[in-house]
């Protein structure tokens, strides 16, 4: 009678099916530091105009090597990133903040193999996007040509879900210039979502130390 009473009941409340990395997951919120970007000064593209993140989503990506990289994102796509050596997220590290710089719908294959073709070089050249030339990040100990990496991001938005919101097969190369006070990244990457069109994105970030963040 008195679980009636109080709303109680015996049934227990769904478990969450996704990771918590420094108490972050979908459905929280995440406090930054401004100074994070702001150190960088006038050099850095990396532009955010607040300091509060809602988290609307999330993803994970299985590496190779056995390691995991978790993103969460919010409705307007700026992206929190951690590499983790475990799929829990607790033993998590590397972590970096990202905003949307441009992104576009290539109108055939011609135009997927040069995006393709300017993933592969040594230095990302910026001009067509209003941007400074990148350095690879990934490879950088070469100068020769090197393929983009690929891989499946699976989304989840609800934490409690069954099926996941979206998957995506991702080609992608990472990038970053040296600035005076500190490092900006970008990645360009070509997204291919299950029953979804082929898009070419390119995101500007920064490294983040876990005292610039807290959840």
């Amino acid at each position: 009678m008195f679980k009636k009473l109080f709303g109680q009941s015996d049934k227990a409340a769904p478990a969450s099916r996704l990771a918590t990395v420094r108490n972050i997951t979908v459905g929280r919120t995440v406090a930054l530091d401004p100074l994070a970007w702001r150190r960088l000064g006038d050099e850095t593209h990396f532009t955010l105009d607040r300091d509060v993140l809602d988290i609307t989503a999330q993803g994970l990506v299985t590496l190779d090597g056995g390691q995991f990289v978790h993103r969460f994102y919010t409705d307007d796509h700026v992206m929190l990133q951690a590499m983790s050596d475990d799929e829990a997220g607790a033993e998590s590290y590397d972590f970096s903040l990202f905003i949307p710089w441009t992104s576009a719908y290539p109108p055939g294959e011609r135009e997927r193999r040069i995006w393709r073709d300017r993933l592969s070089a040594p230095v990302f050249h910026g001009a067509a996007e209003d941007l400074p030339d990148y350095p690879r990040f990934w490879f950088s100990e070469s100068d020769a040509v090197q393929p983009p990496v690929t891989l499946w991001e699976t989304i989840w938005d609800d934490r409690t879900a069954v099926t996941p919101y979206a998957k995506i097969f991702q080609t992608c190369m990472l990038y970053g210039r040296d600035l005076a006070g500190g490092r900006e990244l970008m990645i360009a990457l070509e997204q291919q979502p299950e029953g979804g069109e082929t898009t070419h994105e390119i995101m500007i970030g920064i490294p983040l130390e876990m005292a610039e963040f807290r959840a």
